[in-house]
């Protein structure tokens, strides 16, 4: 099988585990190599996500690690397990990278904590609201393509409907209540469907008001998503330049303590969902 061009998020991710897995246990890659009955080569190509592996490779790699976490080396196998492309890579070549690399990650979560602080949650977009906020970018995109993200943007919703829905709080700065993408008629339409999000029961919606004073507010968006294990959570960061994912052991611990932090600055669900009718009864 030849070695892959484009690895995805996930199976560069896969392979990032195993050499911190491998790192963790202090083996060199020759030995590593040796132990398992492979090149030095092989063992570079799984880890760059090169190459695929298999269930019994990533256990068998686990076992000469010596790594105690079964739950842990379990989340890992069932990344091996992905053999059916998702619908976002009919995206991929279209679309940036980064933009379907989330819809993967999201796709996949089992939970997702998510800041805005100047426009709706992407997840939580109307049609026409995201178009106005697409429509924003510089430099413009040109119609073919802002269609295709639009349509991107709008399939990601899905996994909010599906038979077991991934469980998701959205923390929301007022400011991005205010500004008026789309124009007067949008926006009141956007702020109703937030009301209304907030009322399934997956979804948690709340609001920083500007009365809540400072914060921590690490950048434009933010997304906290859990894995199967803490190990495989993921921080996605958007800001107006590009997408940004981050999987550092440390940078996953500080950025659980930023969500929280950010997440007491908001009013209680029952009282953001008020927040905002208000809004839509002003606007």
């Amino acid at each position: 099988m030849p070695p892959r061009t484009s690895p995805t998020l996930r199976q560069l991710r896969l392979g990032t585990e195993l050499r911190r897995m491998r790192e963790q246990s202090g083996l060199a890659i020759n030995d590593a190599a040796t132990a398992l009955g492979v090149s030095r080569t092989h063992i570079t190509n799984v880890e760059l996500a090169r190459f695929g592996v298999s269930e019994q490779r990533v256990r068998a790699l686990a076992s000469i690690y010596d790594t105690p976490d079964q739950a842990y080396v379990d989340a890992l196998v069932g990344m091996t397990q992905d053999r059916k492309p998702g619908w976002w890579e009919e995206y991929r070549g279209f679309i940036g990278a980064g933009a379907v690399d989330l819809a993967e990650l999201e796709f996949h979560a089992t939970g997702l904590h998510v800041f805005a602080a100047m426009h709706v949650p992407g997840l939580l977009q109307t049609e026409e609201y995201a178009r106005a906020v697409l429509a924003e970018r510089v430099p413009v995109w040109p119609g073919p393509e802002l269609r295709r993200r639009l349509s991107h943007r709008m399939k990601r919703r899905d996994i909010l409907d599906r038979e077991t829905p991934v469980s998701c709080t959205f923390v929301v700065h007022e400011a991005a209540l205010r500004l008026c993408f789309g124009g007067p008629d949008v926006m009141r339409a956007q702020l109703k469907e937030l009301v209304e999000s907030s009322r399934r029961r997956n979804v948690t919606v709340r609001v920083i008001p500007f009365s809540s004073g400072g914060f921590p507010v690490p950048g434009l968006t933010v997304s906290y998503t859990s894995g199967p294990v803490p190990q495989l959570d993921t921080v996605q960061l958007d800001t107006s330049i590009a997408t940004e994912f981050l999987d550092a052991p440390t940078q996953l611990s500080n950025y659980r303590v930023l969500m929280e932090r950010i997440t007491k600055a908001a009013l209680p669900k029952k009282e953001s969902r008020e927040f905002i009718h208000s809004l839509v009864q002003s606007a």
